[in-house]
């Protein structure tokens, strides 16, 4: 299904939870309170996870938008909104003491990061893939 909504937003979500799990380990030998730490890095990767999936449903909304309308004012107010809810759940988390927020923040950049790294992701998914296609035990074609 999120392939259908855009060809990338698989592996692009796969680099954000890989870098969650980077950060996780990295970052637990230097956290002071390590549940802490864990709770707000991994509720900023699920806030990098829904971004991204409403960035490509967006994306595709406004490009049927465009070529019905010639209007893409909808992405505005929802690229508004996304930072708008991010803040918000950053301010609850910090007013009621649910995780670290500067590790909700490493989260969220797991987005930034897994943007720039897809490429190479995806790279090495094809290599996976045509080591598997040659052994017999990938996906049919």
């Amino acid at each position: 299904m999120l392939r259908r909504i855009n060809p990338v937003l698989p592996e692009l979500l796969a680099g954000i939870g890989l870098y969650g799990l980077v950060v996780q380990f990295a970052g637990m030998w230097f956290a002071a309170d390590q549940l802490q730490y864990a709770l707000g890095l991994w509720i900023g990767i699920i806030l990098a996870m829904g971004m991204a999936v409403n960035m490509a449903v967006v994306i595709l909304d406004t490009v049927d938008a465009m070529a019905v309308k010639g209007t893409a004012v909808r992405a505005g107010l929802w690229s508004v909104l996304r930072y708008v809810v991010v803040a918000g759940v950053v301010a609850c988390a910090w007013y009621f003491e649910v995780g670290n927020p500067l590790a909700m923040f490493l989260g969220v950049m797991g987005l930034k990061v897994s943007a720039y790294l897809q490429p190479f992701l995806h790279k090495l998914i094809l290599q996976i893939q045509k080591k598997s296609a040659k052994r017999g035990d990938g996906p049919a074609n």
